[in-house]
């Protein structure tokens, strides 16, 4: 908290501005000076000023500092002296620089870590705004120094930043408002969306230097259909959540590139609530996720830097993703029309042959609706992130899903979710349904819990409905050569807290395409592909009963594994009878059995009830400490399956083999031996050679061991969890909320009847190039100080009885199911019967055997895909040598 005073209040007769905004290339408002802005009179003793320019701010000529107010009387005799630059402190929101301290200041008054920049504060001045139909749009110029490094000034768009306070709701924001891109009568190819929250400067830069290395490889002539001039067909759409949570430093990175100024953001405009904030700017400047700015006549740049389209809306009001993506279909694309829109969260890193390969998919199969790339886990430098168990098991799972799940899906036609951290869609095929069911994710659900939770992962629900249009033949398709990098949890209880959503999403989702397998009739499918789709829909069935029924599956594996190697049960108690030879920890084997099955069980329970009423980061070391012990008991596990698998070894040695044929016809006769090391090493073979065949093997060799440890933890410890807080349909973090308030535009009509409207804007008068160096200062500043940030975490949830209820009753139901299942398997007389001392129990066989075929089916599409993978790349080659 600061210990300086607030400003004083706003005063709206004098027009003051209500508060200090906290971007760096805004204060002060780097423009040169512009011939068409001329001085005006002062608006005093009822004096009459001249016409002003269309659509033109026009200066008056006296001017005063931002933060400090002018007095309440007097305001003719009194207004001049406001304009010599007075300090004044104000308190600032989290995250942004601490203001400097005085120099008086006692020792509780200085700010703690490394020294803050001084922001400048911006010089704000009467202008008068021509409204164009009652709409508050104004053209500010830039800076001189910004202009001087860049290669196209002729237009301007690459010299004004364009403002639009949009009053309206993003469905209706096209039949009054109208984009520069649409202005200038440029034809839309592609529409790129990041969407952010509260993400600093260093994630906001990672993807939006990777976006525009995207766009100057489209312009690079190495792709097909694109050309020098492409950049002219691509708009990035940068959708912030919420003017009260944007981070100020990313505000400092968007002002450095031109696209974003202080002062500009109005409250409303004639009593009409400002709900958009639209900034437009072709900014030729590009900035790493160092902080290192590029410009075009750098001669130290990596790649070309070509112009880039850009729109920063800055939303109102936090009021989540799925609305941040209804103001770009709905607002955005409608008005623009492109051909394919692009969704990106900033973080997310994509390589710079991306956004063709995602496009040329769409161009070479036109019944294409969607599309998506290989999302991977940021690894660093040398693959350092992996030493981290929770990123490498990341990292193992999103490589098997790319190379076995996403092929299979995509050999089908339907991907059952495209990850919207990545991922790309026909804007045409969207129109209807497909958004309508969407965007119903934005809406409370009142008691539907099923249906809360099912938009808890909204993009699955995308997806079915595109493949499920009416009289549609939509497929969505897996591009291999479309690659993005993306964070990932680095703490077990940020896993948690992902993965919550994700679970519960991901299965309410998919009870819902199984539900509504019919709709598949009333599309306009050939029939070929109909029964294609009903297989698909009967795989993700099967994988739908396995997913609920994992708890106690995992225990059975459990359990049986034990009693493999531990000799003899006793009849009817299913107690384990050492035998000596064959049991690793005889005589204790079965006191062994005994207790680890009991630690098993109460850290379960333990698990359940911790799950009911703690947050994750709230109980850190319990939910590691949870996640410990079932990595021990998955290592006695695998001992326990390796002890086994000895054993069958040592038996078919002793039968003095005389050929290689003869060990196929010991497995075939010695069950204990094909169910346990066939099925179990067919399986894991499978991943090695599906990942050879991909030419991505590390992870097989870097993460699967982790992997095999955290198998419990991701049944027990996350899906646990993620069932017990079903009732909480939050998206984490992010509440709604509200930032403090701006000045606002009332218009009147002058002597020509044209309505205008006298508001407070930066200063252009002042030396913009000094508020350019500052700017830029200022982002040396930071990008000196990246490793002295801490970041700053918190949740808020919203509970609601109806759906706490709903959670119990989801929850007995899950547990008695799973519960019967052990009872039934794990009793001595049904085990007795059901399989002999030392052999594997046919439950544990048939889950073994279900692993490996449901791998092997995944194995067998993928294979296929990548058939039809190399074909499409061998065309493309061909097509480029011929131009």
């Amino acid at each position: 908290m600061s210990d300086y005073p607030p400003p004083p209040p706003f005063n709206q007769q004098q027009g003051a501005a209500q508060q200090r905004t906290h971007s760096p290339y805004g204060t002060g408002s780097p423009q040169p000076p512009h011939n068409q802005y001329q001085p005006l009179p002062p608006q005093m003793g009822g004096q009459q000023q001249q016409a002003p320019l269309p659509n033109t701010a026009v200066y008056s000529q006296y001017s005063y500092q931002q933060s400090v107010p002018p007095p309440a009387s007097d305001v003719g005799s009194q207004y001049q002296q406001y304009a010599q630059p007075q300090p004044q402190y104000v308190q600032q929101p989290p995250g942004a620089y601490p203001p400097p301290p005085s120099s008086a200041a006692g020792p509780s008054q200085r700010v703690q870590g490394y020294a803050p920049f001084v922001r400048k504060q911006t010089k704000m001045v009467k202008k008068e705004v021509m409204l164009t139909d009652g709409q508050f749009i104004v053209n500010v110029p830039l800076s001189k120094k910004y202009l001087e490094h860049v290669k196209y000034k002729d237009s301007e768009e690459f010299t004004h930043l364009r403002y639009t306070a949009a009053t309206t709701d993003p469905n209706d924001f096209s039949s009054t408002y109208q984009l520069r891109a649409k202005k200038l009568g440029r034809k839309t190819k592609l529409a790129v969306v990041c969407t952010m929250y509260n993400e600093d400067d260093v994630l906001f830069c990672k993807t939006m230097s990777a976006v525009m290395d995207n766009i100057a490889y489209l312009c690079s002539g190495n792709c097909i259909g694109w050309g020098p001039d492409s950049w002219k067909e691509v708009v990035v759409v940068i959708v912030s959540d919420g003017r009260a949570k944007v981070n100020p430093k990313t505000l400092d990175v968007l002002s450095v590139m031109g696209c974003y100024m202080d002062g500009l953001p109005r409250a409303s405009v004639n009593g009409k609530p400002v709900t958009g904030h639209f900034f437009e700017f072709s900014t030729q400047i590009r900035i790493d996720k160092n902080l290192v700015s590029r410009f075009a006549d750098d001669p130290n740049k990596s790649q070309d830097i070509v112009p880039c389209q850009t729109i920063f809306l800055l939303k109102e009001k936090n009021a989540k993703k799925i609305n941040s993506h209804r103001w770009f279909f709905k607002a955005v694309c409608d008005s623009l029309d492109p051909e394919v829109c692009i969704l990106i969260d900033v973080g997310t890193k994509p390589t710079k042959q991306s956004f063709f390969h995602l496009y040329r998919a769409f161009t070479r199969n036109p019944n294409v609706a969607g599309a998506c790339g290989e999302i991977a886990a940021e690894l660093g430098p040398y693959m350092k992130n992996l030493i981290n168990p929770i990123v490498a098991v990341q990292n193992f799972e999103y490589k098997m899903s790319n190379i076995l799940d996403k092929p299979l899906e995509s050999v089908f036609g339907y991907i059952s979710v495209l990850p919207g951290a990545f991922s790309a869609y026909r804007y045409s095929a969207l129109q209807g349904k497909p958004l309508e069911m969407y965007f119903k994710g934005e809406k409370p659900h009142g008691t539907n819990v099923s249906e809360a939770n099912m938009y808890l992962a909204e993009d699955r629900i995308l997806c079915f409905e595109l493949v499920m249009k009416r009289d549609a033949q939509y497929v969505l398709k897996y591009v291999k050569s479309a690659k993005a990098e993306t964070d990932v949890p680095s703490e077990f209880h940020d896993l948690i807290k992902q993965r919550r959503r994700w679970l519960n999403g991901s299965f309410f989702a998919s009870v819902h395409a199984v539900m509504n397998f019919m709709r598949i009739f009333s599309s306009g499918h050939t029939t070929a592909r109909k029964y294609i789709l009903l297989a698909e829909t009967f795989y993700n069935f099967v994988n739908l009963c396995f997913s609920w029924f994992n708890i106690g599956n995992m225990y059975l594996s459990f359990y049986f594994l034990f009693n493999i190697a531990s000799g003899d049960l006793a009849a009817c108690t299913g107690a384990v009878v050492s035998t000596q030879g064959i049991d690793p920890f005889f005589p204790y084997g079965g006191s062994v059995s005994g207790v680890l099955r009991s630690i098993y069980l109460g850290s379960l329970m333990a698990m359940v009830i911790a799950s009911l009423g703690n947050r994750p980061e709230a109980a850190k070391i319990m939910f590691m400490t949870f996640a410990v012990i079932f990595a021990i008991l998955m290592g006695f596990m695998l001992f326990m399956g390796a002890w086994s698998i000895s054993l069958d070894i040592r038996a078919y040695a002793a039968t003095n083999p005389t050929s290689v044929f003869s060990f196929f016809s010991y497995a075939a006769t010695q069950p204990t031996f094909r169910d346990l090391v066939v099925s179990v090493s067919s399986t894991y073979v499978l991943y090695l050679v599906s990942s050879l065949m991909f030419l991505d093997p590390w992870h097989v060799f870097t993460c699967m061991l982790q992997y095999l440890f955290m198998i419990p933890s991701f049944t027990n410890i996350l899906m646990v969890y993620a069932f017990c807080n079903i009732h909480d349909v939050s998206w984490g973090t992010k509440g709604i909320t509200e930032a403090a308030a701006l000045p606002t535009v009332t218009t009147s009509t002058n002597s020509n009847g044209e309505k205008i409207a006298t508001v407070d804007l930066p200063d252009q008068n002042q030396d913009a190039d000094e508020y350019y160096d500052n700017a830029t200062q200022k982002l040396d500043h930071e990008a000196a100080h990246l490793r002295d940030r801490k970041e700053d975490t918190s949740v808020k949830t919203d509970d609601d009885d109806f759906f706490k209820q709903f959670r119990t009753n989801t929850v007995l139901l899950w547990f008695f199911s799973n519960f019967l299942l052990v009872t039934i398997f794990t009793n001595g007389w049904i085990s007795s019967k059901l399989s002999k001392p030392g052999q594997v129990h046919p439950y544990l066989a048939f889950l073994l055997w279900s692993v490996a075929c449901l791998s092997f089916v995944r194995f067998v599409m993928s294979t296929v895909y990548l058939v039809g993978w190399g074909r499409e790349a061998a065309e493309d080659a061909h097509k480029r040598s011929i131009v």
